[in-house]
């Protein structure tokens, strides 16, 4: 669930204190780092499916 990863990484789960240009920034990253561990975990479960 991406609302808890955003929490994990402290981005939601507490008041953003530094600037607010970066917000969308690390947002976005943090959101990239999870769709890439989702695709890596996707793609491992398919390689499985053909051994």
């Amino acid at each position: 669930h991406i609302n808890r990863r955003l929490k994990i990484f402290k981005i939601l789960a507490d008041r953003y204190r530094n600037r607010r240009k970066r917000f969308g920034l690390r947002f976005n990253l943090i959101a990239g780092l999870h769709n890439y561990e989702l695709r890596l975990s996707s793609a491992n479960e398919i390689s499985k499916g053909y051994e």
